[in-house]
């Protein structure tokens, strides 16, 4: 496992990022996103559960709070302010696009305010992008990003939400499901588990399916 920080910009330091699994430049990404006030060495965590055959890399959001990191500033749970969220993506892309060049297969994986995040880079360039999975989260809607019918046509995502989950809005968890199982066009595979706001191994274990098939 090793870590880098290359890709400061847009007012924000250098990323952090950790990294493990397939060492090859030209292996598909894996990026690990973590929920608001954590940091990217307890996502990383996840990748001893993923399939062997990707690279992961899992970063640091980059703005302190909490002990820990957010990816945007709140006006609400789950909902971004859009010039902060506008700010931390091109920031994430300018560290994406040296990480990975255009053509190496890229899936974004978020969990709570990481899944907001994945969702906005998702919506914002989903020709970027070989999937993305939404985990215990919503889609970052009002927050400048296009929720348009037929926007993600095709792109696989993987939704995972806990049925008791009291932390993210139920408006905006049933708004996300909706969205991305309907009108979005994107090819969803979708769970819904007895369980708050929090990663299940069966969910798990789905995850780690979906991405062996993404191959």
């Amino acid at each position: 496992m090793g870590a880098t920080d290359p890709g400061g910009g847009a007012g924000f330091t250098p990323a952090v990022v950790v990294t493990t699994g397939n060492t090859d430049p030209a292996a598909p990404l894996v990026v690990l996103l973590h929920g608001r006030g954590s940091h990217e060495r307890e996502i990383i965590t996840l990748a001893e559960h993923l399939p062997v055959g990707p690279a992961y890399a899992a970063m640091r959001a980059p703005i302190a709070e909490g002990g820990g990191y957010a990816w945007f500033a709140n006006r609400g749970i789950g909902r971004p302010v859009a010039g902060s969220l506008r700010a931390t993506m091109d920031w994430f892309r300018g560290w994406l696009d040296e990480t990975a060049p255009a053509g190496r297969p890229v899936v974004l994986v978020g969990f709570s305010g990481g899944a907001a995040f994945a969702g906005g880079l998702l919506l914002d360039d989903p020709a970027r992008y070989a999937g993305a999975a939404i985990l215990y989260g919503t889609l970052p809607f009002d927050a400048g990003v296009p929720t348009t019918p037929g926007r993600l046509a095709g792109l696989p995502v993987f939704v995972a939400q806990g049925e008791h989950d009291t932390v993210i809005p139920r408006d905006l968890l049933d708004r996300t499901w909706d969205y991305l199982t309907g009108e979005s066009g994107a090819a969803a595979t979708a769970r819904r588990d007895p369980v708050g706001h929090g990663i299940t191994p069966p969910a798990l274990a789905a995850l780690g399916a979906w991405l062996a098939d993404l191959g």
